[in-house]
């Protein structure tokens, strides 16, 4: 598998398949704001600084440090494509479970998970148009398919930030609603989503295959950088080391299912852009296993020399 034929991939989705994947990311955001308490943002009232400096290096610096990635690799423009819409995607609620595995600060991640949720329904579609505009030769490449900057905005703006809105007027006026129903609905939505990266896989198998070396290789200095940047931003904001270790995974660990999503749905399905989601969507639980591996040690390590864990 070449460059020029990853760029030149099509995946055409019929009617139907599109409005199932549309249909699991209003869910998702839906059941998201149903979740949403006082409590999730508590980080903005008792350390403002802290949450805000999370939310900037989740919505800000990563996708600029994705633009500057792609220049130093010269990645391809499909490829290139998929590392940005990856960047631009809030975080969820696996960094959430990564943070707890770690001993991270779980309240400060669910803070984090919530403010970039909130803030991602407006901020995403035209994040993704901003820092693709950045890297010249994914520019180009938007600019080579039939594809209506307007049209994306809309519909994703429609697809994310109406359910969200839904959900939290729903939260407030009926509250006992959205106890009872949040979980379950999150969970069908993680598990579409989930099965939406499974089958892309299956579906990219080929070409992950024949061009392993093009995406994958991309995908985990990619990923390894934005874990990176999460630990660098937590030591910046002088944050202790639990929330550092927050900080790291909802850095490194974005929304991959919905850039898949984004990529079939609105993004005209750019093969190699969504094989980069896809396979993201499966590194990442590998590479936030072994960071979850490795701070436990370090906090074995600590504990026989009888420091504080």
């Amino acid at each position: 598998m070449d460059v020029e034929t990853l760029d030149q991939l099509i995946i055409t989705l019929d009617t139907a398949a599109q409005i199932t994947l549309a249909g699991a990311v209003v869910t998702m955001m839906f059941a998201i704001a149903l979740g949403l308490t006082p409590a999730s943002f508590s980080f903005l009232k008792t350390s403002p600084r802290l949450f805000w400096g999370g939310l900037a290096a989740q919505l800000i610096a990563l996708p600029a440090m994705t633009i500057a990635l792609t220049g130093l690799l010269q990645v391809p423009p499909s490829l290139a494509l998929g590392m940005i819409v990856v960047s631009a995607c809030p975080g969820g609620a696996v960094s959430n479970f990564m943070t707890y595995a770690s001993r991270g600060d779980v309240a400060y991640s669910v803070s984090l998970t919530a403010g970039s949720s909130v803030i991602a329904a407006l901020w995403t579609p035209f994040a993704i148009l901003f820092w693709s505009g950045l890297y010249p030769p994914t520019a180009e490449l938007l600019e080579t398919i039939d594809f209506s900057r307007a049209r994306f905005i809309g519909q994703t703006v429609l697809m994310l930030a109406v359910p969200l809105a839904a959900g939290m007027v729903t939260a407030h006026y009926a509250p006992r609603f959205a106890a009872r129903f949040s979980g379950s609905l999150a969970t069908i939505g993680a598990l579409v989503l989930a099965f939406v990266i499974i089958q892309g896989v299956i579906d990219f198998w080929p070409l992950i295959i024949t061009g392993w070396a093009l995406i994958f290789i991309p995908v985990v200095i990619h990923n390894a950088a934005a874990f990176a940047m999460g630990s660098a931003s937590g030591r910046l904001l002088g944050a202790e080391k639990a929330r550092r270790r927050s900080l790291t995974f909802e850095v490194g660990i974005q929304n991959s299912g919905l850039a898949v999503v984004l990529l079939l749905a609105q993004l005209q399905g750019l093969g190699g852009a969504a094989a980069v989601a896809a396979a993201w969507g499966v590194w990442h639980f590998f590479s936030g296993g072994s960071m979850i591996l490795l701070f436990r040690f370090l906090d074995s390590q600590n504990k026989t020399r009888g420091e504080k864990p």
